[in-house]
């Protein structure tokens, strides 16, 4: 029987330059899809996992994200007074118990595996799941909860996966796969943004991993891979060949590139389109921009 994973690592250090001048008075991760910051999706989707501790690699500048966790009393009361259940159900969502979740600063921008690696001594010697909370997954059944059920069965590192267009695959991990039956992939090879048509295929990694312990270890080597920097990637493909193997798991949803300014204004559609409170009116506009852009054409 596998040990349960019940902490999860949320890399969050990183500047969100690709959407200033917005972050610079707040951390990319505080801003907001619909009516919810990037980073409750993230924490939403690790509750549902069945995840119990969150780490956060932070940095400099993101004191927004411990305030959005904290209880906020004045507000709650406020609420309170004016009978409004709804939202105090509301702000429920993003309060943490004492002790469920713990900071931890990255000083130098090294790479994803060496955010990682920050948080070796809070992970211990245990499984543990890591979100990248720009990678904004759509489905029934939140993306990591689907790692968790085929982890139980297979064990070992495990990569979300999903095609991706063969021009795009330099921007991506890709897998190299020697074993596929649809679903659940095992791996035989991994490449960090591959060049143009060196590709072993097109099924790229996104911001879902599941990791044995010895990821860690790997990592406490902090060697550099593609651009200079510590790369995630790396260390996982170190353990390929190991005793756990490494896996690669296609899930059912739509992902979100939620770092990209496009992928966040589609995600601002497909999120507002899916909500009750909002499809109609926000439908009927986006119905109305269409025809009046094609009558423009």
């Amino acid at each position: 029987m596998q040990r349960k994973v019940t902490k999860a690592v949320f890399p969050v250090a990183g500047l969100g330059t690709r959407f200033l001048p917005a972050t610079k008075s707040i951390p990319k991760e505080i801003m907001t899809l619909v009516d919810r910051p990037l980073i409750q999706y993230a924490i939403d989707e690790a509750r549902a996992a069945g995840i119990t501790e969150f780490i956060f690699v932070t940095s400099r500048g993101k004191s927004a994200l411990e305030d959005y966790f904290d209880y906020a009393p004045e507000l709650e009361a406020a609420l309170e007074a004016k009978g409004k259940t709804d939202l105090l159900g509301v702000l429920d969502s993003t309060n943490m118990d004492s002790g469920a979740i713990a900071y931890i600063r990255q000083h130098k921008a090294l790479g994803l595996g060496h955010a990682v690696w920050c948080a070796r001594r809070l992970v211990g010697d245990e499984p543990f799941a890591v979100i990248l909370p720009d990678d904004v997954i759509a489905a029934e059944k939140p993306c990591l909860a689907q790692m968790v059920e085929a982890y139980e069965k297979t064990g070992g590192n495990m990569v979300a996966a999903m095609e991706v267009p063969d021009e795009k695959v330099s921007a991506y991990g890709v897998l190299d796969t020697s074993e596929d039956d649809g679903t659940l992939v095992k791996v035989k090879g991994m490449v960090e943004k591959p060049k143009a048509g060196t590709a072993p295929s097109n099924l790229a990694v996104i911001g879902r991993y599941i990791l044995t312990p010895n990821v860690m270890n790997r990592l406490n080597d902090k060697k550099s891979g593609a651009g200079g920097e510590i790369q995630l990637t790396d260390a996982i493909a170190a353990e390929i060949d190991g005793p756990d193997g490494v896996y690669g798991l296609r899930f059912n949803g739509q992902r979100f590139d939620c770092g990209s300014k496009a992928g966040f204004l589609q995600a601002t559609v497909a999120f507002g389109l899916s909500r009750p409170d909002l499809k109609e009116e926000f439908g009927e506009y986006i119905d109305d921009l269409t025809s009046s852009r094609a009558a423009s054409q």
